[in-house]
Protein backbone atom coordinates (compact mmCIF):
# COMPACT_ATOMS: atom_id res chain seq x y z
CA UNK A 1 0.00 0.00 0.00
CA UNK A 2 2.88 2.39 0.76
CA UNK A 3 3.85 2.54 -2.89
CA UNK A 4 0.43 3.96 -3.74
CA UNK A 5 0.66 6.90 -1.44
CA UNK A 6 4.30 7.97 -1.17
CA UNK A 7 6.29 9.65 -3.88
CA UNK A 8 9.99 10.49 -3.57
CA UNK A 9 10.88 13.99 -4.62
CA UNK A 10 14.03 16.07 -4.71
CA UNK A 11 14.07 19.83 -4.51
CA UNK A 12 16.09 19.96 -7.71
CA UNK A 13 12.93 19.10 -9.60
CA UNK A 14 9.25 19.92 -9.41
CA UNK A 15 6.59 18.11 -7.46
CA UNK A 16 5.18 15.14 -9.28
CA UNK A 17 1.53 15.68 -10.06
CA UNK A 18 -0.95 13.31 -8.48
CA UNK A 19 -3.56 11.91 -10.86
CA UNK A 20 -7.04 13.21 -10.18
CA UNK A 21 -9.88 10.75 -10.38
CA UNK A 22 -13.18 11.55 -12.02
CA UNK A 23 -15.02 10.70 -8.82
CA UNK A 24 -13.61 13.74 -6.99
CA UNK A 25 -15.83 16.82 -7.24
CA UNK A 26 -14.31 20.27 -7.05
CA UNK A 27 -15.42 23.17 -4.88
CA UNK A 28 -17.69 22.16 -2.06
CA UNK A 29 -19.43 19.32 -3.82
CA UNK A 30 -18.25 16.31 -1.92
CA UNK A 31 -17.97 12.61 -2.56
CA UNK A 32 -19.49 9.73 -0.71
CA UNK A 33 -16.97 6.98 -0.16
CA UNK A 34 -17.80 3.45 -1.08
CA UNK A 35 -19.05 1.15 1.64
CA UNK A 36 -16.74 -0.91 3.78
CA UNK A 37 -16.75 -4.56 4.60
CA UNK A 38 -18.53 -5.61 7.74
CA UNK A 39 -16.34 -8.66 8.19
CA UNK A 40 -14.63 -9.20 11.55
CA UNK A 41 -11.06 -8.11 12.20
CA UNK A 42 -9.88 -11.69 12.57
CA UNK A 43 -12.12 -13.75 10.24
CA UNK A 44 -11.91 -17.46 10.72
CA UNK A 45 -8.93 -17.42 13.04
CA UNK A 46 -8.33 -18.36 16.62
CA UNK A 47 -5.78 -16.11 18.16
CA UNK A 48 -4.02 -16.94 21.40
CA UNK A 49 -2.17 -14.21 23.21
CA UNK A 50 -0.58 -14.98 26.58
CA UNK A 51 -2.99 -17.72 27.37
CA UNK A 52 -6.11 -15.93 26.07
CA UNK A 53 -7.98 -17.02 23.01
CA UNK A 54 -9.83 -14.74 20.63
CA UNK A 55 -12.87 -16.66 19.39
CA UNK A 56 -13.08 -17.96 15.83
CA UNK A 57 -14.88 -14.82 14.72
CA UNK A 58 -12.09 -12.71 16.17
CA UNK A 59 -12.77 -9.26 17.51
CA UNK A 60 -16.31 -7.91 17.32
CA UNK A 61 -17.77 -7.42 13.88
CA UNK A 62 -17.73 -3.84 12.62
CA UNK A 63 -20.48 -2.45 10.41
CA UNK A 64 -22.06 0.81 9.39
CA UNK A 65 -23.81 1.15 12.75
CA UNK A 66 -20.31 1.44 14.23
CA UNK A 67 -19.33 4.65 12.41
CA UNK A 68 -16.41 6.67 13.78
CA UNK A 69 -16.38 10.28 12.55
CA UNK A 70 -12.97 11.96 12.78
CA UNK A 71 -12.82 15.76 12.85
CA UNK A 72 -9.86 18.06 12.21
CA UNK A 73 -6.85 18.52 10.00
CA UNK A 74 -5.61 16.64 6.96
CA UNK A 75 -2.34 17.67 5.37
CA UNK A 76 0.74 16.59 3.46
CA UNK A 77 3.77 15.34 5.43
CA UNK A 78 7.15 15.62 3.74
CA UNK A 79 9.33 12.95 5.32
CA UNK A 80 13.12 12.74 4.69
CA UNK A 81 14.21 9.60 2.85
CA UNK A 82 17.19 9.35 5.23
CA UNK A 83 16.76 9.47 9.00
CA UNK A 84 18.98 11.47 11.31
CA UNK A 85 19.53 14.49 9.04
CA UNK A 86 18.29 18.04 9.37
CA UNK A 87 15.72 19.33 6.90
CA UNK A 88 18.44 21.33 5.18
CA UNK A 89 20.68 18.29 4.80
CA UNK A 90 18.00 15.81 3.70
CA UNK A 91 18.64 14.87 0.04
CA UNK A 92 15.00 14.06 -0.72
CA UNK A 93 11.58 13.70 0.88
CA UNK A 94 8.64 11.36 0.54
CA UNK A 95 5.30 13.07 0.12
CA UNK A 96 2.80 11.35 2.40
CA UNK A 97 -0.77 12.20 3.42
CA UNK A 98 -1.23 12.84 7.11
CA UNK A 99 -2.98 14.79 9.85
CA UNK A 100 -3.91 12.99 13.05
CA UNK A 101 -7.73 12.81 12.69
CA UNK A 102 -7.42 11.72 9.05
CA UNK A 103 -4.82 9.13 10.04
CA UNK A 104 -7.27 7.67 12.56
CA UNK A 105 -10.08 7.57 9.98
CA UNK A 106 -7.92 5.70 7.46
CA UNK A 107 -6.53 3.44 10.20
CA UNK A 108 -10.03 2.36 11.19
CA UNK A 109 -11.00 1.68 7.58
CA UNK A 110 -7.81 -0.33 6.99
CA UNK A 111 -8.84 -2.52 9.89
CA UNK A 112 -12.25 -3.17 8.34
CA UNK A 113 -14.10 -0.51 10.30
CA UNK A 114 -16.51 2.23 9.26
CA UNK A 115 -15.13 5.77 9.38
CA UNK A 116 -15.68 9.28 8.04
CA UNK A 117 -13.58 12.44 7.99
CA UNK A 118 -14.75 16.02 8.47
CA UNK A 119 -12.31 18.82 7.72
CA UNK A 120 -11.12 21.36 5.17
CA UNK A 121 -8.35 21.32 2.59
CA UNK A 122 -7.33 23.74 -0.12
CA UNK A 123 -8.98 23.79 -3.51
CA UNK A 124 -5.64 22.71 -4.93
CA UNK A 125 -3.98 19.59 -6.23
CA UNK A 126 -2.90 18.42 -2.78
CA UNK A 127 -6.43 18.89 -1.46
CA UNK A 128 -7.90 16.81 -4.28
CA UNK A 129 -5.21 14.20 -3.72
CA UNK A 130 -6.18 13.90 -0.05
CA UNK A 131 -9.88 13.60 -0.88
CA UNK A 132 -9.02 10.80 -3.31
CA UNK A 133 -6.88 8.99 -0.76
CA UNK A 134 -9.73 8.96 1.75
CA UNK A 135 -12.09 7.58 -0.87
CA UNK A 136 -9.61 4.93 -2.00
CA UNK A 137 -9.24 3.83 1.62
CA UNK A 138 -13.03 3.48 2.08
CA UNK A 139 -13.30 6.55 4.33
CA UNK A 140 -16.52 8.54 3.90
CA UNK A 141 -15.36 12.02 2.81
CA UNK A 142 -18.72 13.72 2.30
CA UNK A 143 -17.94 16.04 5.23
CA UNK A 144 -14.79 17.33 3.53
CA UNK A 145 -14.72 20.93 2.31
CA UNK A 146 -12.42 22.76 -0.15
CA UNK A 147 -11.27 26.35 0.36
CA UNK A 148 -10.58 28.37 -2.82
CA UNK A 149 -8.55 31.00 -0.95
CA UNK A 150 -6.18 28.93 1.19
CA UNK A 151 -3.74 26.12 0.53
CA UNK A 152 -3.70 22.63 1.95
CA UNK A 153 -1.40 22.49 4.99
CA UNK A 154 2.13 21.12 4.64
CA UNK A 155 4.44 19.74 7.32
CA UNK A 156 8.11 18.92 6.92
CA UNK A 157 9.14 16.25 9.37
CA UNK A 158 12.69 15.77 10.62
CA UNK A 159 13.42 12.16 11.51
CA UNK A 160 16.06 11.73 14.18
CA UNK A 161 18.22 8.61 14.19
CA UNK A 162 15.82 6.99 16.69
CA UNK A 163 12.82 7.59 14.43
CA UNK A 164 11.40 10.41 16.59
CA UNK A 165 10.24 13.57 14.85
CA UNK A 166 10.48 17.31 14.78
CA UNK A 167 8.03 19.36 12.71
CA UNK A 168 8.09 22.47 10.53
CA UNK A 169 4.57 23.55 9.52
CA UNK A 170 3.35 25.71 6.64
CA UNK A 171 -0.03 27.15 7.74
CA UNK A 172 -0.39 30.90 7.13
CA UNK A 173 -3.29 30.19 7.27
CA UNK A 174 -3.94 26.78 5.77
CA UNK A 175 -7.38 25.64 4.70
CA UNK A 176 -7.96 23.38 7.73
CA UNK A 177 -7.89 26.47 9.98
CA UNK A 178 -10.76 28.07 8.04
CA UNK A 179 -13.51 25.47 8.46
CA UNK A 180 -16.70 27.24 9.53
CA UNK A 181 -19.63 26.03 11.59
CA UNK A 182 -22.05 26.48 8.67
CA UNK A 183 -19.93 24.07 6.61
CA UNK A 184 -20.35 21.19 9.06
CA UNK A 185 -22.27 18.06 8.07
CA UNK A 186 -24.33 17.72 11.24
CA UNK A 187 -26.28 14.74 9.88
CA UNK A 188 -23.04 12.80 9.50
CA UNK A 189 -21.90 13.80 12.99
CA UNK A 190 -25.15 12.63 14.59
CA UNK A 191 -24.94 9.25 12.82
CA UNK A 192 -21.64 8.45 14.52
CA UNK A 193 -21.11 5.92 17.28
CA UNK A 194 -17.87 7.74 18.20
CA UNK A 195 -16.77 11.29 17.36
CA UNK A 196 -12.98 11.65 17.47
CA UNK A 197 -10.91 14.85 17.47
CA UNK A 198 -7.66 16.47 18.55
CA UNK A 199 -6.66 19.92 19.80
CA UNK A 200 -5.08 21.50 16.72
CA UNK A 201 -8.54 22.50 15.51
CA UNK A 202 -8.90 24.62 18.69
CA UNK A 203 -5.99 26.95 17.95
CA UNK A 204 -7.63 29.55 15.71
CA UNK A 205 -11.01 30.79 14.57
CA UNK A 206 -13.20 29.98 12.74
CA UNK A 207 -12.18 26.34 13.11
CA UNK A 208 -12.30 26.53 16.91
CA UNK A 209 -16.00 27.45 16.88
CA UNK A 210 -16.69 24.76 14.29
CA UNK A 211 -14.96 22.20 16.50
CA UNK A 212 -16.95 23.17 19.59
CA UNK A 213 -20.23 23.13 17.66
CA UNK A 214 -19.47 19.73 16.13
CA UNK A 215 -18.59 18.18 19.49
CA UNK A 216 -21.72 19.65 21.11
CA UNK A 217 -23.93 18.24 18.35
CA UNK A 218 -22.32 14.83 18.81
CA UNK A 219 -22.70 14.93 22.59
CA UNK A 220 -26.33 16.01 22.36
CA UNK A 221 -27.00 13.09 20.00
CA UNK A 222 -25.55 10.59 22.48
CA UNK A 223 -22.35 10.02 20.50
CA UNK A 224 -19.25 8.94 22.45
CA UNK A 225 -16.53 11.62 22.35
CA UNK A 226 -12.91 10.54 21.85
CA UNK A 227 -10.06 13.02 22.37
CA UNK A 228 -6.36 12.77 21.53
CA UNK A 229 -4.77 16.17 22.28
CA UNK A 230 -1.88 15.44 19.89
CA UNK A 231 0.30 18.27 21.20
CA UNK A 232 2.08 20.26 18.47
CA UNK A 233 3.51 23.13 20.48
CA UNK A 234 4.95 25.13 17.51
CA UNK A 235 1.40 25.65 16.21
CA UNK A 236 0.18 27.39 19.37
CA UNK A 237 0.86 31.06 20.17
CA UNK A 238 2.46 30.06 23.49
CA UNK A 239 2.89 27.12 25.83
CA UNK A 240 0.30 28.57 28.19
CA UNK A 241 -2.27 28.98 25.43
CA UNK A 242 -1.65 25.36 24.45
CA UNK A 243 -2.29 24.16 28.02
CA UNK A 244 -5.43 26.24 28.30
CA UNK A 245 -6.72 25.19 24.90
CA UNK A 246 -6.09 21.49 25.38
CA UNK A 247 -7.67 21.45 28.84
CA UNK A 248 -10.62 23.67 27.83
CA UNK A 249 -12.52 20.69 26.38
CA UNK A 250 -11.09 18.00 28.65
CA UNK A 251 -14.19 17.40 30.75
CA UNK A 252 -16.51 16.78 27.80
CA UNK A 253 -14.63 13.73 26.47
CA UNK A 254 -15.65 10.14 27.23
CA UNK A 255 -12.35 8.63 26.06
CA UNK A 256 -8.96 10.36 26.21
CA UNK A 257 -5.59 9.19 24.93
CA UNK A 258 -2.41 11.02 25.96
CA UNK A 259 1.30 10.22 26.06
CA UNK A 260 4.06 10.82 28.60
CA UNK A 261 5.25 14.02 26.95
CA UNK A 262 1.75 15.50 27.06
CA UNK A 263 1.33 14.61 30.73
CA UNK A 264 4.62 16.34 31.58
CA UNK A 265 3.63 19.37 29.53
CA UNK A 266 0.12 19.73 30.95
CA UNK A 267 1.34 19.30 34.55
CA UNK A 268 4.38 21.52 33.95
CA UNK A 269 6.92 18.84 34.73
CA UNK A 270 5.27 16.27 36.99
CA UNK A 271 6.19 12.59 36.65
CA UNK A 272 4.11 10.99 33.85
CA UNK A 273 4.79 7.51 35.26
CA UNK A 274 3.25 8.33 38.65
CA UNK A 275 -0.31 6.99 38.79
CA UNK A 276 -1.29 9.75 41.20
CA UNK A 277 -0.26 12.32 38.59
CA UNK A 278 -2.12 10.53 35.81
CA UNK A 279 -5.29 10.24 37.88
CA UNK A 280 -5.45 14.03 38.08
CA UNK A 281 -6.59 13.88 34.47
CA UNK A 282 -9.54 11.63 35.26
CA UNK A 283 -12.86 13.48 35.41
CA UNK A 284 -16.27 12.29 36.54
CA UNK A 285 -17.66 11.67 33.04
CA UNK A 286 -14.59 9.92 31.66
CA UNK A 287 -15.02 6.28 30.69
CA UNK A 288 -11.43 5.47 29.65
CA UNK A 289 -8.08 7.23 29.98
CA UNK A 290 -5.21 5.78 27.95
CA UNK A 291 -1.53 6.67 28.30
CA UNK A 292 0.69 5.49 25.46
CA UNK A 293 4.36 4.78 26.09
CA UNK A 294 5.71 4.07 22.62
CA UNK A 295 7.45 0.68 22.41
CA UNK A 296 6.62 -0.04 26.05
CA UNK A 297 2.88 -0.27 25.35
CA UNK A 298 0.20 1.60 27.25
CA UNK A 299 -1.57 2.15 30.55
CA UNK A 300 -5.33 2.24 30.99
CA UNK A 301 -7.54 3.78 33.65
CA UNK A 302 -11.29 3.48 34.21
CA UNK A 303 -13.40 4.13 37.30
CA UNK A 304 -13.28 0.41 38.15
CA UNK A 305 -9.80 -0.78 37.15
CA UNK A 306 -6.41 0.17 35.74
CA UNK A 307 -3.32 -1.57 34.43
CA UNK A 308 -0.59 -1.80 31.82
CA UNK A 309 -0.35 -3.69 28.52
CA UNK A 310 3.07 -4.34 27.03
CA UNK A 311 3.89 -3.26 23.50
CA UNK A 312 5.39 -5.11 20.54
CA UNK A 313 9.10 -4.45 20.01
CA UNK A 314 10.02 -3.48 16.45
CA UNK A 315 12.76 -1.51 14.72
CA UNK A 316 11.50 2.05 14.40
CA UNK A 317 11.98 3.80 11.07
CA UNK A 318 9.51 6.66 11.54
CA UNK A 319 7.20 7.14 14.52
CA UNK A 320 4.84 9.44 12.57
CA UNK A 321 1.27 8.18 12.99
CA UNK A 322 2.02 5.53 15.60
CA UNK A 323 -0.28 7.08 18.19
CA UNK A 324 -2.98 7.52 15.55
CA UNK A 325 -2.70 3.87 14.56
CA UNK A 326 -3.08 2.92 18.23
CA UNK A 327 -6.20 5.10 18.50
CA UNK A 328 -7.60 3.58 15.30
CA UNK A 329 -7.06 0.07 16.61
CA UNK A 330 -8.81 0.91 19.86
CA UNK A 331 -11.73 2.86 18.41
CA UNK A 332 -12.39 0.26 15.71
CA UNK A 333 -13.13 -2.21 18.47
CA UNK A 334 -14.97 0.13 20.83
CA UNK A 335 -17.26 1.37 18.07
CA UNK A 336 -18.54 -2.11 17.54
CA UNK A 337 -18.86 -2.95 21.23
CA UNK A 338 -18.68 -0.28 23.91
CA UNK A 339 -19.16 -2.94 26.59
CA UNK A 340 -15.39 -3.51 26.34
CA UNK A 341 -15.12 -0.58 28.72
CA UNK A 342 -16.71 -2.64 31.51
CA UNK A 343 -14.73 -5.87 30.95
CA UNK A 344 -11.05 -5.59 31.87
CA UNK A 345 -9.96 -8.84 30.21
CA UNK A 346 -11.54 -7.90 26.89
CA UNK A 347 -10.27 -4.33 27.17
CA UNK A 348 -6.73 -5.66 27.65
CA UNK A 349 -7.11 -7.84 24.55
CA UNK A 350 -8.28 -4.81 22.60
CA UNK A 351 -5.28 -2.81 23.82
CA UNK A 352 -2.91 -5.59 22.76
CA UNK A 353 -4.37 -5.27 19.29
CA UNK A 354 -4.05 -1.47 19.37
CA UNK A 355 -0.42 -1.73 20.50
CA UNK A 356 0.40 -3.91 17.51
CA UNK A 357 -1.29 -1.38 15.21
CA UNK A 358 1.00 1.33 16.59
CA UNK A 359 4.11 -0.84 16.43
CA UNK A 360 3.63 -1.82 12.78
CA UNK A 361 3.17 1.81 11.77
CA UNK A 362 6.68 2.82 12.89
CA UNK A 363 8.29 0.28 10.56
CA UNK A 364 7.57 2.43 7.47
CA UNK A 365 7.93 6.11 6.62
CA UNK A 366 4.89 8.36 6.66
CA UNK A 367 1.62 8.09 8.55
CA UNK A 368 -1.22 6.99 6.27
CA UNK A 369 1.07 4.91 4.01
CA UNK A 370 2.26 2.93 7.04
CA UNK A 371 -1.10 2.24 8.72
CA UNK A 372 -1.57 -1.54 8.89
CA UNK A 373 -4.32 -3.72 7.50
CA UNK A 374 -6.10 -6.18 9.78
CA UNK A 375 -4.24 -9.04 8.05
CA UNK A 376 -0.90 -7.43 8.86
CA UNK A 377 -1.91 -6.96 12.49
CA UNK A 378 -3.07 -10.58 12.73
CA UNK A 379 0.18 -11.80 11.19
CA UNK A 380 2.23 -9.78 13.68
CA UNK A 381 0.12 -11.14 16.55
CA UNK A 382 0.74 -14.70 15.47
CA UNK A 383 4.48 -14.14 15.05
CA UNK A 384 4.72 -12.47 18.46
CA UNK A 385 3.28 -15.51 20.25
CA UNK A 386 4.91 -18.19 18.11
Amino acid sequence: MAALYTTSLCFSGGLASYPLHNSVKFGRVTVRASGVSSSPLFPGHKLQVRGKVFPGNGLPEINDSSLVVCFGEMLIDFVPTISGLSLADAPAFKKAPGGAPANVAVGIARLGGSSAFIGKVGEDEFGYMLADILKENNVNNEGMRFDPGARTALAFVTLRSDGEREFMFYRNPSADMLLQENELDFDLIRKAKIFHYGSISLITEPCKSAHIAAAKAAKDAGVVLSYDPNLRLPLWPSAESAREGILSIWDTADIIKINEEEISFLTQGEDPYDDAVVRKFFHSNLKLLLVTEGPDGCRYYTKEFSGRVKGLKVEAVDTTGAGDAFVAGMLAQLASNLSLLQDEDRLRDALKFANVCGALTVTERGAIPALPTRDAVLDAFLKSVA
